[in-house]
């Protein structure tokens, strides 16, 4: 079941959502909820990213070794 979430934005904010709703047809609320997916999405790669750039037992290879590699 959905959750209702109430929250303050800058004007600005308000104004370019109110904006692009207007012009994609679509209710500011499923704006707000694909950009909040996108974000989380992004956010949780970041984390792998960063572990993995801590992990010294994940191996670093060159472009050419990656290339080679794909070429497989």
């Amino acid at each position: 079941m959905p959750t209702m979430m109430s929250m303050r934005i800058p004007k600005e904010l308000s104004k370019a959502l109110d904006h692009l709703a207007e012009r994609t047809e679509r209710p500011k609320s499923y704006l707000v909820r694909k950009a909040l997916e996108v974000y989380l999405a992004e956010h949780a790669d970041y984390e792998v990213a960063l572990e993995r750039l801590h992990d010294r037992s994940d191996e670093v290879i060159s472009g050419a070794e990656l290339r080679r590699r794909l070429a497989r």
